[in-house]
């Protein structure tokens, strides 16, 4: 077995809509059935005992090493605990070659799965050991590495369940929620819009101290201290038993509460330097230890603390009792579980000491030993939820304390004996005000009811109804994809918003090219939705990235499919058939909104299909008002687009409403066909989107797919008296489409400048120049720069081949180098000429051109 292809799948895609690990696995002669290998399916289960049933319940069928290694990968993961269900393996054309698809939740962890997946498969086979107890350990301490934390995972869950799309930044807690302008970010529990002041007022416990205390809070009393002499001053001055802590520390570590003595001030202040170079003391605030969860202007969620400690049993050591508590699975490392594992340090052993204990001592029946007073979940405390027994003044004191630093969510901690008491009643007082508080203690208590925080901070983040979305307008089909896209974005400019578009020629915002080259994949929609200028996106969606990664975004409010050509990369990526290529545009339309659109081109009947599979409702367009899905589709109250002599017409019902096709440049007055679809499925994309009429107008008429606005897109231009047309046409549909047009332009003679690219397929190439031929009289063959995979001549022989087929025998040149083939058919123009020239170098092709003419004026 050999998998000769792995890719991530980070979106909506053509198997699945969830994220998805795929590969391309070639199973030996003696693989493809594993019923045919002696004794394999035992020796794979008796390594994994858990990997499940590969056979659906009734169904006979042969299994090959592939499908064993889809389920193990799929299983694997499942045991380490990531919530995976899907997937599939599909024989492809090529004996014993696969296509394996197996979910992942965190990318890194499906490939680590995958790779343990092919160990076990290849160990079976050989009946060599695997190491499963590993292979399961490794998975979760990866997931458990990069998965988000209970803070951040519960306010991700919260915006999903909203609807609010998320992208998670780095590997850590910085998360996007929403996209384009509308967008918003938090980096575990912190919000975008606190402040660095705040957050550094929050840092330091002594300035805020000062602050609280200002403001009245009731804070207790004490100071910075420079040493452990001076720790000891401060003490004196207390009088009362303190509190050792550094100034600027997080999570209770290196805090060490009720120090009482010289001894225990000097191993307290040791913890406290090693986390901070300033240390603090203040007075020791008996009571109970409570964390105030705030969120804006309310207080979401309270927790009594308890600090952790063991109970004594008479028999066992407090070292014994500790590794005991330790065991439960509730208790881990880190921050993934509910609770955290009993630390034994210099704190610890010096707080059992205060209390007549060593690690060894056995306490008796009942006897509660404390491990630490202070009383973090980060140091193995415990949390019982308060939330509704905190008193009204009490909970008014936290959000003050929170606005005092200007923390937008904030975890004030309370030292008192009760939470149904204000602080002052009970000679309380505020300990310390946390920016980006833990919240697992108020998602899963240890006792007591979680409470909705993650909904909580969403809340503070997008108001009531909010989702976070800006436009999408996913386009995607053979041709017309990059002029409909420029199109859509006229028009949304022509209302107003900022647009960010993608293009074969590169990323727009706003008007301004921020990338170039070919950004019709799902990289260049991620960039577009990030950027925080774009009010709405318009999304060129090419077939190589759905398959290279699935689609950019979870979901679209528009989706356009232009049609569906034959000579479209057809034979590349196991894609063969016009139908086989259907069903993969069809992701786009599986992925529009419910409340969104497809809008579809009636006319090509296999577009037309497409309208069964979107979610959401259906715009169907055509040139010909009678052509019959159109008319059926308006008698049922749907939405239509169409021609009607020199207008474009939106109708639905009796409503009409009517776009002048001389007020639309790109059709050059109704006279280019494929430019005047290129528009009747813009209108429909704007119409679907509720834009005004006017605005529609407006954005279609400011549009002119000249040189610079629609770079090789039926660019018209004039040499000497003659005509130029430079576009970027490559496949059989597309030479059609523009035949039909050049006909229509009154000419003395018609000459045409053709390449073919080498990954077509080889009756793709042919069928271009068999339709060029028909209607050139000149034809100036010339081979691309790159040969994507050709040998030298091999193209333009094809090329030839076709002209062969033609109807009429044109004059016919063969060159070697784009620009030199411009410049020869340039140099055969005369006045009343018409010339096609089909560039492959875009922009340099353009340029080149744009110098002959100056050179000519």
């Amino acid at each position: 077995m050999e998998i000769s292809r792995l890719r991530a799948l980070r979106g909506p895609n053509l198997w699945s809509r969830h994220t998805s690990i795929a590969l391309i696995v070639t199973c030996a002669s003696g693989e493809c059935a594993i019923d045919e290998i002696p004794d394999y399916e035992r020796r794979l289960r008796a390594r994994f005992p858990r990997i499940g049933a590969m056979r659906s319940l009734g169904v006979r069928s042969t299994l090959s090493i592939a499908h064993a290694l889809q389920h193990a990968a799929l299983e694997l993961q499942a045991q380490a605990g990531c919530p995976v269900t899907f997937g599939t393996t599909v024989p492809t054309v090529d004996p014993g070659v696969y296509q394996v698809v197996v979910q992942y939740t965190e990318e890194v962890v499906g490939r680590l799965a995958v790779e343990l997946a092919e160990q076990l498969c290849v160990s079976a086979m050989r009946d060599t050991p695997f190491d499963l107890a590993d292979a399961l350990a490794r998975l979760r301490a990866l997931d458990e590495d990069v998965r988000p934390g209970p803070s951040t995972g519960s306010i991700i869950q919260a915006a999903v369940a909203r609807g609010i799309p998320y992208r998670r930044l780095t590997e850590g807690s910085l998360v996007q929620f929403g996209w384009g302008s509308r967008q918003r970010r938090i980096q575990a529990a912190e919000i975008d819009a606190t402040s660095a002041i705040a957050e550094s007022i929050a840092q330091d416990k002594y300035l805020t101290k000062r602050l609280l205390e200002a403001a009245g809070v009731p804070v207790p009393p004490g100071r910075p201290v420079r040493d452990v002499d001076d720790a000891w001053a401060a003490m004196q001055e207390i009088v009362e038993p303190v509190v050792v802590k550094p100034v600027d520390g997080n999570q209770g570590k290196g805090v060490t509460v009720r120090v009482e003595t010289r001894d225990h001030l000097e191993v307290a202040y040791a913890a406290a330097r090693e986390r901070s170079r300033k240390v603090l003391v203040e007075r020791f605030t008996p009571g109970s230890d409570f964390r105030l969860l705030v969120v804006g202007e309310r207080l979401i969620a309270a927790a009594r603390r308890d600090p952790p400690h063991v109970i004594g049993d008479g028999r066992h050591t407090i070292e014994q009792l500790i590794d005991e508590v330790n065991r439960d699975p509730a208790r881990g490392d880190g921050h993934a579980t509910s609770l955290t594992r009993i630390r034994v340090d210099e704190i610890a052993i010096a707080r059992m000491k205060l209390q007549g204990y060593t690690l060894q001592s056995v306490p008796a029946q009942g006897a509660r030993v404390v491990l630490r007073n202070n009383a973090n979940l980060s140091t193995g405390g415990t949390a019982t939820d308060v939330t509704d027994d905190v008193h009204p003044e009490l909970a008014a004191r936290a959000v003050e304390a929170a606005r005092i630093v200007g923390l937008d969510i904030c975890g004030v901690d309370v030292v008192c004996q009760t939470e149904a008491r204000s602080l002052e009643d009970q000679g309380g007082a505020i300990v310390e005000v946390n920016a980006a508080p833990g919240l697992r203690m108020h998602l899963d208590p240890s006792y007591g009811t979680g409470r909705p925080v993650g909904e909580a901070i969403v809340d503070e983040l997008y108001s009531p109804g909010a989702d976070g979305r800006i436009p999408i307008v996913a386009v995607t089909g053979t041709n017309g994809k990059t002029t409909t896209v420029r199109l859509i974005a006229s028009i949304l400019a022509a209302d107003g918003l900022r647009v960010g578009y993608t293009a074969t020629d590169g990323i727009y915002v706003d008007g301004r090219r921020i990338d170039t080259g070919d950004c019709s994949g799902p990289k260049s929609a991620r960039n577009v939705l990030l950027h925080p200028d774009v009010d709405a996106a318009v999304l060129e969606t090419a077939r190589g990235g759905i398959l290279r990664e699935g689609l950019g975004f979870d979901r679209c409010q528009v989706a356009v499919v232009t049609n569906i050509g034959t000579g479209d990369h057809l034979g590349l990526n196991y894609i063969r058939t016009v139908e086989e290529l259907a069903v993969l545009k069809r992701v786009v339309i599986q992925n529009v909104a419910e409340d969104g659109y497809a809008v579809l081109n009636a006319a090509d009947p296999i577009v037309a299909a497409m309208a069964d599979s979107c979610p959401g409702e259906v715009i169907l367009f055509a040139a010909d008002a009678e052509h019959p899905l159109l008319q059926a589709h308006r008698a049922q109250g749907h939405r239509v687009v169409y021609r009607d002599g020199g207008a474009i017409v939106a109708a639905q019902g009796s409503d009409e409403h009517r776009v002048e096709l001389a007020q639309v440049p790109v059709t050059r007055n109704g006279t280019v066909p494929f430019q005047v679809e290129n528009a009747m499925a813009s209108v429909a994309a704007a119409w679907a989107l509720g834009l005004p009429w006017s605005h529609v107008r407006d954005g279609l008429a400011a549009f002119v797919n000249d040189a610079e606005n629609a770079p090789g897109r039926f660019n018209v231009m004039h040499y000497r008296g003659a005509t130029l047309i430079a576009d970027y046409g490559h496949n059989p549909d597309a030479i059609s489409a523009l035949v039909a047009a050049v006909e229509a332009m009154p000419a003395r003679r018609r000459s045409v400048v053709i390449s073919g690219a080498g990954d077509r397929r080889d009756v793709d190439i042919r069928e271009q120049t068999r339709i060029l031929g028909d209607a050139f009289d000149t034809v100036v063959l010339y081979e691309d720069q790159c040969q994507r995979g050709r040998a030298d001549g091999e193209v333009i022989a094809l090329l030839r081949d076709g002209l062969t087929e033609a109807r009429r025998a044109a004059e016919v040149h063969e060159i070697r180098g784009e620009f030199l083939a411009i410049d020869t058919a340039l140099a055969q123009l005369g006045e009343g000429d018409v010339c096609l020239i089909l560039i492959d170098q875009v922009e340099e092709a353009l340029a080149h051109i744009t110098q002959r003419l100056s050179e000519a004026a």
